[in-house]
């Protein structure tokens, strides 16, 4: 009864919305899109990952039309961490949560990307003043999670252990389940792991990642935050983390010095977390969503199988 309960609570919209992100594959509304034998659930789970966020950050907004919507839809300043943290608990909620409860996360960040739309103010790259931008736009969309996915992979194979080509295919496989829950058409995410780089690659090197000069804003309040005090004194090691993890052409557009002694301090700061990352007890090195999701799946198999819907099947 509680399944059909959960069930019950997803709209027509919903349903067919993880009927498309799933394609062929069933899924119960009460369990993970993932599961604990996807390597989603192996790489995401490691909190070690947030040493990447910061890069993940400032790529995202290196896009002229992303910082713009930061910059001007958000308090930045005052609260730099906050686009962090909403994208985490937006992201680990989608890989270890209920999908019904995925679903309504995925609407909730719809609803606060519905008012995120404007002109971009001065020119930067290839977009000229008055370039209208919204959060919602597919491309832009697909730039945020591809830093994502690129940004995990980087950092799981970093600290943790290399992937094999099949195992990055497949990561990346399962990761198109996201970008297509987002309501990103087939059309617009690359096809395989290989295409995916390509694309990537080709943003990092192209014009697009133009590098405004709100973008600069938003990385200094990233990265040089004023508030909270407490965050000044775990700076220096994120800092560097942050600006050594970005791709090279990147950083040279924020206008990062990166000289040799930086790129040693780096170096040593990665070794010391791997060798220190194995000593670290599981009820730490994972994110608490991950330890919830895998208490849960443990649990009997509740019903809740979702029926595909006549216009979806069709």
């Amino acid at each position: 009864m509680t399944s059909q309960r959960g069930t019950m609570k997803l709209s027509q919209r919903d349903r067919e919305r993880l009927e498309y992100a799933l394609g062929s594959t069933p899924v119960n509304v009460m369990k993970s899109l993932f599961g604990p034998g996807s390597l989603t659930w192996e790489v995401n789970r490691e909190a070690v990952l947030l040493a990447g966020g910061g890069c993940a950050l400032l790529l995202q907004v290196a896009h002229p039309l992303v910082a713009a919507g930061v910059a001007e839809h958000s308090n930045f300043r005052e609260r730099p961490l906050d686009r962090l943290y909403r994208t985490l608990d937006l992201m680990l909620t989608i890989t270890f949560a209920p999908a019904a409860q995925a679903v309504r996360a995925v609407r909730e960040i719809e609803r606060r990307h519905a008012p995120v739309r404007g002109y971009l103010a001065e020119a930067a790259g290839p977009f000229v003043r008055g370039t209208p931008y919204r959060a919602s736009d597919p491309a832009l969309l697909f730039w945020v999670h591809a830093t994502l996915v690129h940004t995990a992979a980087q950092v799981f194979e970093m600290f943790v252990r290399p992937l094999t080509a099949a195992e990055l295919a497949r990561y990346y496989d399962e990761s198109k389940v996201i970008a297509r829950l987002f309501g990103v058409a087939e059309s617009d995410i690359p096809p395989t792991w290989r295409r995916f780089q390509d694309y990537f690659e080709r943003m990092v090197k192209g014009e697009e990642l133009a590098v405004s000069e709100q973008s600069r804003a938003i990385a200094r309040a990233i990265l040089w935050p004023e508030r909270p005090l407490w965050l000044r004194g775990v700076m220096p090691p994120a800092r560097l983390l942050s600006i050594g993890l970005l791709p090279e052409p990147v950083r040279a557009r924020y206008g990062f010095r990166w000289p040799a002694w930086q790129e040693h301090a780096f170096r040593a700061l990665v070794a010391a977390g791997q060798l220190a990352l194995p000593w670290v007890p599981r009820s730490l090195r994972d994110f608490p969503h991950a330890r919830e999701g895998q208490e849960r799946e443990r649990q009997p198999s509740p019903l809740g199988t979702l029926q595909r819907s006549k216009s979806v099947a069709a």
